[in-house]
């Protein structure tokens, strides 16, 4: 027996649905830090205590607008991740290594 969803989904054109799994698609790949962080079941004060940092300076770092990279892989890998940077040209993609290591998250706190 299908569930309410299934049904729905039936009634939905093939184009739509292509579109909407589109749609799901793009947003899956794009999270603000914060949501990433609570997907990975991550407090604040959890992050911050692998960073040595206060719990404020997450915070204020997950409301900026944007980030130095050395942030952003400081934050990436105290959730046990990598964090790979490339630049995509027409002729190809390249990745970008040597992002450095900063101590600016620690100027937030």
């Amino acid at each position: 027996m299908a569930n309410k969803f299934q049904s729905l989904r039936e009634g939905i054109s093939q184009e739509r649905r292509d579109r909407i799994d589109a749609m799901t698609r793009e947003m899956l790949a794009e999270m603000p830090m914060h949501a990433l962080r609570d997907a990975l079941r991550f407090t604040q004060q959890q992050l911050a205590e692998e960073l040595g940092v206060k719990q404020a300076a997450i915070s204020k770092m997950e409301r900026r607008p944007d980030h130095l990279v050395s942030t952003l892989r400081r934050f990436i890998e105290a959730m046990g991740a990598d964090l790979d940077l490339k630049a995509h040209f027409p002729t190809g993609s390249v990745s970008i290594t040597e992002l450095g290591a900063s101590d600016d998250i620690r100027k937030t706190a």
